[in-house]
Order: C-alpha cells, then sequence, then structure tokens
C-alpha cells in the first residue's frame, strides 16, 4: 500500500495534468480549421424595410376625450340702479325663477330748481319736492338663490354684483390638445358622453370650443406685458341633458365624431410624413426602389388616414417614414436563406 501512495498515485497525477496541457496548448495554438467554414462567416442576410399595400377601407375619425362633469358656474345679480335697497323678498337658498323679483331699490328722481319772480320782481328759486322710483332687481335665470349681500337701507350702484343665482345645470369639459384640434375638419355641435359609473351614453349638445386669447388672463405684475401663456389650453365644452341625473366631480368619456368615411384609399399614419391636409409617403416600385409621392389627406382615426389624392389602390408603400426618429418601436425584417424574421426595432 505504500508503494501506491509513494510511487503509483503521483505518477498518474502527473500523466494527467501533462495530458490536460498538451490539450490546451492544441486547442489554443493548433485549432482544427474547415477551409469551407470561411464561406460561413460571410454574412448573407438582408434588411427589408416592411411596406403597406394601399387598399380600400371605411375610417371613423371619433376623438377619445377625458372629461369631467361639473355644475353650470352662477349666474351673478346685478343692481339695476344706483340708490338704496329698499326691501329684500327672497332669502339666500331659496329656489328662484327666472325674473322673479329678489329686491328693488329706492332710487330719488332728479329735481331741478324752478325760478320765477316775486311781486318785487326779485328772482325767487324754488326747490320741489323730492320724488322717488322704484327699481326691481330680478334673478337672471332659475335656480338657488345662493347668496344675497344686501340688506336695507343699504346704498347699492348700478351694476354692482349683490348676489349669485346658481342654476341646477351641469356641463362636461375636456382638454383638447393642439395635434387633435387638426381632426376637427369640421365645427361639431355635440359629443357622446359615457359617466362612469352612471346612466347610459347620451348625447351632450351645444358643443364650444374656447382657446383662451392671449392676454385674457392679465399680464406680468411687474410689466404689464401679457405672457401668453393662459392662452395655451383648449377646452370642449357641452351641456347635459336636465332629465339626465349627475353630480359635479364625475370622471366621464367623451366622444367627438369628426366625420367619417366609407370606401376610401386608407393607410397608416405611420408612413406619412405630415397629418393633416397633406403630407409625404414612401412608394415603392417592382424593383423595391423608393419614391417621395406628396399626397392630400382626408380623415384620420388616429391609425389609418385617408388618402384623397396621390396614390392609387395597390400602390405599395413604406409602413414607416424612414429616418423618423424612433418615439416608439417599430417593425422591421431581416431575410437570409430563403427565411425572414420580423421584429421591433427603435430607430
Amino acid at each position: 500500500m505504500g508503494v501506491w501512495r509513494k510511487w503509483v498515485f503521483p505518477a498518474i497525477r502527473i500523466v494527467l495534468v501533462a495530458a490536460i496541457a498538451a490539450a490546451l496548448v492544441k486547442l489554443a495554438f493548433f485549432p482544427d480549421r474547415d477551409p469551407s467554414a470561411a464561406d460561413a462567416l460571410v454574412p448573407t442576410g438582408t434588411v427589408v424595410e416592411p411596406d403597406v399595400v394601399v387598399e380600400r377601407g371605411s375610417i371613423a375619425n371619433d376623438l377619445r376625450l377625458d372629461g369631467t362633469v361639473n355644475a353650470d358656474a352662477a349666474v351673478p345679480v346685478k343692481a339695476a340702479a344706483t340708490g338704496e335697497v329698499d326691501e329684500v323678498f327672497v332669502a339666500v337658498g331659496t329656489t328662484v325663477t327666472a325674473g322673479q323679483k329678489l329686491f328693488d331699490i329706492k332710487v330719488a328722481n332728479e329735481v331741478e330748481p324752478v325760478e320765477t319772480v316775486g311781486e318785487d320782481g326779485v328772482p325767487v328759486v324754488t326747490v320741489p319736492k323730492q320724488t322717488y322710483r322704484y327699481e326691481k332687481v330680478l334673478a337672471p335665470v332659475a335656480g338657488v338663490l345662493s347668496s344675497l349681500d344686501v340688506i336695507a337701507g343699504q346704498p347699492v350702484s348700478t351694476g354692482a354684483v349683490s348676489g349669485q343665482v346658481a342654476p341646477p345645470s351641469f356641463n362636461v369639459t375636456a382638454t383638447l390638445s393642439p395635434e387633435q384640434q387638426y381632426r376637427l375638419a369640421s365645427a361639431p355641435t355635440e359629443a357622446t358622453v359615457t359617466i362612469t359609473g352612471g346612466p347610459a351614453p347620451f348625447a351632450c349638445g351645444g358643443l364650444t370650443i374656447t382657446t383662451p386669447l392671449s392676454g385674457a388672463g392679465g399680464g406680468d405684475g411687474a410689466t404689464g406685458v401679457s405672457t401668453g401663456v393662459e392662452g395655451s389650453g383648449t377646452t370642449v365644452r357641452c351641456a347635459v341633458p336636465g332629465d339626465v341625473r349627475v353630480f359635479p366631480g364625475l370622471a366621464a368619456k367623451v366622444v367627438i365624431s369628426a366625420g367619417a368615411a366609407a370606401d376610401v384609399l386608407v393607410v397608416p399614419v405611420t408612413a406619412v410624413s405630415g397629418g393633416a391636409e397633406s403630407g409625404v409617403v414612401w412608394v415603392l416600385d417592382e424593383s423595391g426602389e423608393q419614391t417621395e409621392q406628396p399626397v392630400k389627406l382626408g380623415i384620420t382615426d388616429g391609425t389609418q388616414v385617408e388618402v384623397v389624392e396621390g396614390l392609387a389602390e395597390g400602390d405599395r408603400v413604406l409602413q414607416f417614414v424612414p429616418g423618423a426618429a424612433g418615439e416608439a418601436k417599430q417593425e422591421a425584417c431581416v431575410s437570409s436563406d430563403g427565411m425572414t424574421w420580423c421584429g421591433e426595432v427603435t430607430q
């Protein structure tokens, strides 16, 4: 046993270490080379930019916005004359009708002195007795008298706000981005509104689209120069029908139908440089050569756009604008050995 430990096992270890070292030297400095393997290192794949065929289809230009239900703004009650309050007829919190008398104002009539000549021929000036008239102040709209800041005997002046009437009506508002405004080729008059957790979708009429004018919110306090910031938001507003029960603060989905077209030429919006009224696409011929083609555009649904002029049915165009910055991933295809793989890439 001592001989094995002293001579045999160490000899076996030396042989194994030598064999491993020889194998590593062989792999590192003398690898087996197949002369035909060099051809396998030559790339054979080609990058193919995806294209689409111009087809006919239907398109609906529906703008979908997130909105909010709001109570209509209170309408101010304004003094109808200059004088003093004579009598208040309605208390705060009372439901009033349009044209209902809220209070009246005691107004002094203008008095002109009368000049006469006495028996001795001396002129005499006589001031007639002061007379008064009473001007009614009426509710401007139907609703609840939410405030009334006058008492009997209080002096008031013409046009001074004396109270507020809150109407029992509601509206839905949503914000419209500048890009979405391009999709409104016409001026819609109503929208379809769905209240989250509320009644069935309903038509919301009296649709208005308002962009505040620059300077409408005042100017810089130090210079008096308008900053222009206040005119940057566009608001869509429509009136909730009186028979629809809603509450302020409810979330709403607003759909504005801005036109539809059937049996028209359509392409993906990603294929067009530009998107409002006119643009450019890249047409492929039979050999795959790309040519810029100006086109006239119609309505869009945000995914596809109508092509009015510039293309014919069956034309092939690039699916993505060449060189466009890839905010989102785009699709590209690689072909090799008769097989094609497609995947998403970012330009």
